[in-house]
C-alpha cells in the first residue's frame, strides 16, 4: 500500500491509569486543543489494567465526550473503541448523534467487540463468547447506520438474531453527512477488516503486528465488496513517553502501563516520534492516535505539540 497523499493527522489518546474525573478529562482536552493536535479521544473503560485497584476513578466514555463537546471548540471527539457490548445499538446511536450535534458536527465512532471479562463482571455486564460478540457488533453497526439514515416518514426497522428494531419513525439526527465517521480496527484476520470495509470511514491497525500487512488485509477486504480501499482513512496507535531531557523521558517512560505497550512505546526525544510517526505514514497510515497515561502532564502534549507536530508538517 503506497505512503498516503492525505496530510497526516496527529490526535491524543487517553487512557487514564487511575481513572480521571471530568475536570481532569477537560484539562487534558483543552491542552491537547492548544497544542494544535487534530482530536482528543479516550478510551471506553470502566477499569484500568489493574482491577483492583482502589484509586480508580470510573467515568462514562460518552457523557464525559458531551461535556467536551461544549467546553472545546475545535478538535474533534471519539472513543477508540467504544465497547459494543456496553450499549444497545438505538441508544448508542442516539448518544453519538447527541455529542455530534453539541459539538457542531465533531463527533466520531470507533467500535469493537470488547475485550476486557474482568471489567464486565466487575459492572454486571454481559460478555457473550467472541464470536457471539462480533455477531451482535455486526448488528449494531447495521443498527446504528440504518438509523442514521434513515426517513422518518419511512421509518425503520430490523428483525436480528440479537437486535430488533421495529418501525422506528424518531431516528436520531446526525449533524455530518452522511453521519458521524466510524471507526474499526485491531489485528483479526477476518471478521475485523471484512466489518471496517463494509461500515468503516477509517481502519485502525492498533497495536503490535505490521500495521502495513493490516492495511493491506483492509484493502483486500474493500477489494472483495467493491470498495475502492482509497476511500477509506487508515490510523495507527502509539504509545509514548517524549521528554527533552534523559530524565523527563526516563520519568515518563516508568508511567507506561503493560510490558505489550513498552514495547510499542514511542520513548525518546521528539525527534524518535517524528521518525516513527514517518514509519507508520511509509506502512499507509494517515491519522496516529499518540497514548497518553500521565493524564496530569500537560508538560508532556504542549511538548509534542511544539517540536513534532510542525516537523511533521514540513515533510
Amino acid at each position: 500500500m503506497s505512503t498516503p497523499k492525505r496530510p497526516i493527522r496527529v490526535r491524543v489518546l487517553m487512557e487514564p491509569r487511575n481513572g480521571a474525573s471530568y475536570e481532569d478529562i477537560l484539562a487534558l482536552a483543552l491542552a491537547t486543543e492548544r497544542a494544535g493536535f487534530d482530536a482528543f479521544f479516550r478510551s471506553d473503560h470502566l477499569l484500568g489494567g489493574d482491577p483492583d485497584n482502589p484509586e480508580y476513578k470510573p467515568t462514562d466514555c460518552w457523557t464525559t465526550l458531551g461535556g467536551l463537546a461544549r467546553d472545546t471548540s475545535r478538535v474533534r471527539l471519539g472513543a477508540l473503541m467504544t465497547a459494543s457490548t456496553f450499549r444497545a445499538p438505538g441508544l448508542l446511536a442516539t448518544i453519538v448523534a447527541s455529542v455530534d450535534d453539541m459539538s457542531g458536527g465533531r463527533a466520531e465512532l470507533g467500535i469493537g467487540a470488547a475485550w476486557y471479562t474482568r471489567e464486565h463482571a466487575a459492572f454486571g455486564l454481559p460478555f457473550p463468547p467472541v464470536g457471539e460478540r462480533f455477531d451482535r457488533l455486526e448488528e449494531q453497526l447495521a443498527v446504528i447506520t440504518g438509523l442514521w439514515h434513515a426517513d422518518p416518514e419511512q421509518g425503520f426497522s430490523f428483525d436480528g438474531q440479537h437486535y430488533q428494531v421495529t418501525d422506528n419513525r424518531t431516528p436520531p439526527r446526525v449533524r455530518q453527512h452522511p453521519h458521524p465517521p466510524i471507526i474499526i480496527g485491531g489485528g483479526g484476520p477476518r471478521r475485523t477488516p471484512a466489518l471496517a470495509a463494509r461500515y468503516a470511514a477509517e481502519f485502525n491497525a492498533a497495536y503490535g503486528g505490521d500495521p502495513k500487512e493490516r492495511f493491506e488485509r483492509f484493502g483486500r477486504a474493500c477489494e472483495a465488496i467493491g470498495r475502492d480501499p482509497a476511500d477509506a482513512r487508515l490510523s495507527g496507535v502509539l504509545p509514548v513517553a517524549i521528554g527533552s531531557t534523559a530524565a523527563e523521558i526516563d520519568r515518563r517512560a516508568e508511567i507506561v502501563g503493560s510490558p505489550m505497550l513498552r514495547d510499542a512505546a514511542v520513548i525518546g526525544p521528539p525527534g524518535a516520534l517524528t521518525d516513527h510517526i514517518a514509519e507508520l505514514a511509509t506502512a499507509g497510515a494517515d491519522t496516529v492516535y499518540l497514548h497518553i497515561f500521565d493524564i496530569h502532564d500537560l508538560d508532556h502534549i504542549a511538548l509534542i505539540g511544539a517540536e513534532v507536530l510542525p516537523a511533521l508538517s514540513g515533510r
